[in-house]
């Protein structure tokens, strides 16, 4: 009886310290760059954590700042923590390759949402579908206008509001009464730039009907252009929906229709694709979601 209890107490023994080398299961630790602290990047995050949490993962949420090497600086930190994978919202349309990067090197799966980055590699990039937006924009103004009339375009250089632009056009090629009369670059894309070339617009012998704002900036800017110049007869359409464009649509100025994004859907969608690549999966290279149309009540 004794030997046989020595036998179980070394057997048990044995399996504790075979048991010591081997490493805790932990839940995927996933770090998150976002590039302001905004409304959209908010909801962009409350998106993800209600798809983290059901999933076990820990996000580890950083906010750049609008600054893009903040933002490399802050991938610097989830490297040298070990994340099982990194999520950047970039701050912009140039510099966030430099993020990406970082998390290459390192050999940690990188995604971006929101808008692409300038370089690196991503595992998969989660956007809204900017050429969808644009033709739900273009679309609008064609029934609005019944087919006809002069429409100004406030572009940006920038790869999404490409897309906006495309779509947007698209929609009114086919209507040969509906003239685009300008399309000028906002180069920098602030309100104030876009109320510089609305003033100039307007001051044009050149009748306009209607103007599409590539983004809320632009859109807002324009907006007070024409009202600065108690013009009644230019509506306003913009790609965006930030609270501000919001509540001008409600408040009856010449924004009247809005493109809006859903942070919320993009960010849940951009860590149900770091879970497909944590279990070996494959996931989209990019994976789009749908916009959708916002009017005056």
């Amino acid at each position: 009886m004794r030997h046989a209890l020595r036998l179980s107490v070394t057997a048990a023994a044995l399996a504790a310290l075979a048991g010591c080398g081997k490493r805790a299961p932990t839940r995927p630790q996933i770090g998150v760059a976002l590039a302001a602290p905004d409304s959209f990047d908010s909801d962009l995050e409350r998106g993800m954590r209600r798809v983290a949490d059901s999933l076990g993962f820990d996000l580890h949420v950083v906010t750049a700042d609008g600054d893009t090497a903040r933002q490399a600086s802050l991938v610097d930190g989830f490297v040298a923590r070990r994340m099982d994978a990194i999520v950047i919202a970039p701050v912009g349309d140039a510099g966030a390759g430099t993020a990406v990067d970082k998390g290459n090197a390192a050999r940690i799966p990188v995604f971006t949402v929101a808008r692409p980055a300038d370089g690196g590699d991503v595992v998969s990039e989660v956007e809204s579908d900017d050429r969808q937006g644009g033709k739900l924009l273009g679309d609008w103004v064609v029934a609005r206008l019944e087919g006809g009339g002069n429409v100004a375009i406030l572009d940006q250089p920038a790869p999404d509001v490409r897309a906006r632009v495309a779509g947007f056009k698209g929609a009114l090629s086919g209507y040969p009464n509906l003239r685009i009369l300008a399309d000028p670059t906002v180069d920098p894309p602030t309100r104030a730039a876009a109320r510089h070339k609305m003033d100039a617009l307007l001051a044009t012998d050149q009748h306009i009907d209607a103007v599409f704002g590539t983004d809320d900036e632009m859109a807002l800017g324009a907006v007070a252009a024409i009202q600065a110049a108690g013009r009644k007869d230019v509506l306003v359409v913009a790609y965006d929906a930030v609270p501000e464009a919001r509540a001008a649509l409600l408040q009856g100025t010449p924004l009247v229709a809005l493109a809006a994004q859903d942070p919320v859907a993009l960010g849940a969608r951009a860590i149900a694709g770091v879970a497909v690549k944590l279990k070996g999966g494959t996931v989209p290279a990019t994976v789009t979601v749908p916009v959708r149309l916002v009017q005056k009540p």
